[in-house]
């Protein structure tokens, strides 16, 4: 009887564990957003469905991405660095094969790819940005369903209004182009009307399903709806500094940051709040807050329709940004309409400039293309009610953006396969964040490593190694005790910072930077 019992536990956790419903997961990622521009993360901008989701989930505070756009798509949806997967630098298609091919290469695959086996529904909506032309698109990497921008900025009400650098920006549901239609309509909402749409047609179905959000929010062109923004103007009259400081202290209240650290003084290449056009920098920055308000808003009806399906509990929902805040167009910003318009408008065409992307990357140093905490560092907020232990917490182990890749195919019960097309692809860089969702330790990696456009940096343990482009020298800080990156040890322990120095040109050139 004894023998009898033992066999019957045995074979009912066995049974039970296949027989445990595999999560939705839904990776909902932010463009060029500013570490603490959310209300979870210090910001005063009003998202309260994201501020919910961190309530009852889990906020990392030492997530990393790969400082830009195109390194990060393909990092993310990889789980390796993006020079493995032919990304390091921007999207191309008249480049050799190689790590800076610019699309992905056929030496990796895609979460999509991977789940594909598992049998979920693949599904995308937003800004792919790692392939630019066929058969480089979602559909050719496995989503089932697309919706969105193949390629990077665009006017966010008429895209035949978009002209960056003479390019016209491509668009596309599923395999085909598509025009959208030039009135009554917004980009944000689309790509947020779209995911719901895919919620609703695959929510219920037997097969769970991967859905890969990217809003193309809050990156420029400074675009929103007058409705948005009038909840934001003269709210940012106090200047660019002031709002450093509120976000500084209230981030040191929620634990986020160590209130020892440093706020580094204002970049010596920011304006002087008092010798700029305020009514200009103030509306500019409530356009900007009006974006990543109605992104939440999006997000909000995402997560409704999910609720609709009845499987809220199992779903798995993860939010980041690609890079840090946007320095481009020089201290105040730029304007390449140049016709009078206020900022906000089809016929306007702006950045918010250094100045603000200070404020937005409060307490960190530096922006977008840099690797610096400014560049690198992102929010993560994890929301799953039947798998993450402590909610409501804080997680302060470091993380990076490869990691998301080998968490969703343990999650998702596959395979990581060792070819595609019959040939071999590159083994996973990442580790699973499952443990921590859990509540559990897990073994942290040996290193992480970033490089792009001359920026290069890599991070072990507390110590981290990092040199700015053009030649730079290589600066070392302890980010336990100065994450804020104020303190170069690099000259009193000129040991540590050549032992980092080694680790990082070892992986340089293993991965081809």
């Amino acid at each position: 009887m004894k023998h009898f019992t033992l066999l019957f536990a045995l074979l009912l956790a066995a049974f039970g564990a296949q027989a445990a419903p595999r999560p939705n997961i839904v990776l909902i990622m932010a463009d060029d957003m500013g570490y603490s521009d959310l209300g979870c993360y210090g910001g005063e901008i009003q998202t309260p469905n994201l501020d919910r989701l961190a309530g009852e989930g889990l906020r990392f505070t030492q997530f990393y991405n790969a400082a830009r756009c195109c390194p990060t798509r393909a990092s993310l949806l990889t789980g390796l660095y993006p020079h493995q997967a032919g990304m390091g630098g921007m999207v191309n298609s008249k480049t050799g094969p190689g790590p800076y091919q610019g699309y992905l290469n056929d030496q990796c695959v895609t979460i999509a790819e991977v789940l594909k086996t598992a049998g979920y529904n693949t599904l995308m909506s937003g800004k792919w940005h790692v392939g630019e032309e066929r058969p480089h698109w979602p559909v050719d990497r496995g989503f089932d369903k697309y919706y969105g921008l193949i390629s990077g900025a665009m006017n966010y009400f008429d895209i035949a209004k978009t002209k960056t650098e003479g390019v016209v920006r491509g668009f596309a549901i599923d395999g085909e182009p598509h025009q959208p239609p030039n009135k009554y309509w917004y980009l944000t909402d689309a790509i947020s009307d779209h995911a719901v749409k895919y919620v609703q047609e695959f929510g219920l179905q037997e097969n769970p399903f991967f859905l890969y959000v990217a809003y193309t929010a809050p990156h420029w062109p400074l675009h929103a709806l007058e409705e948005d923004i009038q909840r934001y103007l003269g709210r940012y009259r106090q200047g660019w500094d002031a709002v450093r400081e509120a976000r500084f202290k209230r981030m040191a209240e929620m634990g986020l940051i160590d209130p020892a650290w440093a706020l580094p003084p204002r970049d010596a290449e920011t304006a002087d709040w008092d010798e700029v056009d305020q009514e200009d920098m103030d509306r500019r920055m409530a356009v900007y807050a009006a974006q990543v308000d109605r992104m939440d808003q999006g997000i909000g009806r995402i997560l409704d329709a999910i609720d609709a399906t009845g499987n809220a509990e199992n779903t798995l929902v993860l939010f980041l940004a690609d890079n840090g805040a946007c320095h481009e167009g020089g201290p105040t910003g730029f304007d390449n309409r140049n016709n009078g318009l206020p900022a906000g408008g089809v016929d306007s065409y702006m950045s918010y400039g250094r100045s603000w992307a200070s404020a937005s990357n409060t307490p960190f140093r530096m922006y977008k293309h840099w690797n610096h905490e400014g560049g690198i560092a992102t929010p993560l907020i994890a929301h799953w009610p039947a798998g993450i232990a402590a909610r409501g917490t804080l997680n302060h182990e470091p993380g990076h953006i490869i990691d998301i890749m080998v968490t969703c195919v343990e999650l998702a019960g596959a395979a990581y396969p060792q070819t595609r097309n019959e040939k071999p692809i590159t083994p996973l860089e990442g580790k699973s964040l499952l443990p921590l969702l859990e509540g559990r330790a897990r073994d942290p990696h040996q290193a992480l490593f970033w490089a792009h456009s001359g920026n290069r940096a890599v991070r072990q343990g507390d110590w981290k190694l990092v040199a700015p482009k053009d030649g730079g020298p290589w600066e070392l800080y302890n980010l336990r005790e100065d994450r804020t990156e104020t303190r170069d040890r690099s000259t009193d322990l000129p040991e540590k910072a050549e032992e980092l120095r080694a680790l990082y040109e070892a992986w340089a050139e293993r991965c081809g930077v």
